[in-house]
């Protein structure tokens, strides 16, 4: 078993960070283009602590909203990043892996924690909603969390680490 190291603790958290911020793009791009402001879409967030009263709250719970959001983000990246500690197909497999550790946040977040959150239940969504949610979860939650885990650990980005031993340091 690894210690954890510094190292691993803030990639894992600048996973996190990386994924939030991809997946609140694409949600407020999402329903911006269906005409629902970016406000709303924090609110919404906030609505799973609050419930409907956060819908009143402006941008005070909108910005709870966010910050949520980021709390949430960075400890699914730190997730994966301490169970990449003693798994080493989760640092060496980021794109198969990370594209079923955001298969499995999607599930867990939208079967268990709305369903249980304060957050009111709304009309059916938009069937494109819900494939894109779960290719955004694939691409810009699972494999950021991968990736970033990948580099705490390891220190790459890559299948191999680069060899310095042939660069030629004249050119």
């Amino acid at each position: 078993m690894r210690g954890v190291t510094r190292r691993a603790v803030g990639w894992g958290l600048l996973g996190g960070v990386v994924a939030g911020t991809l997946d609140m793009l694409y949600a407020t791009g999402f329903w911006t283009l269906h005409g629902v402001a970016s406000q709303r879409i924090f609110q919404s967030v906030a609505a799973g602590a609050l419930g409907t009263a956060a819908y009143a709250g402006g941008w005070t719970t909108a910005m709870l909203g966010l910050a949520l959001h980021y709390l949430i983000a960075a400890m699914m990246g730190l997730a994966y990043a301490w169970a990449a500690r003693d798994a080493p197909a989760l640092r060496d497999r980021p794109w198969r892996l990370g594209a079923l550790y955001g298969l499995v946040l999607y599930a867990f977040m939208t079967f268990v924690v709305v369903p249980l959150s304060a957050s009111p239940r709304s009309a059916t969504l938009p069937v494109s909603w819900t494939v894109c949610s779960v290719i955004a979860h694939v691409a810009l939650v699972g494999w950021p969390c991968a990736w970033f885990a990948r580099r705490g650990w390891d220190g790459r980005w890559s299948r191999r680490p680069v060899s310095h031993a042939f660069v030629d340091s004249t050119t």
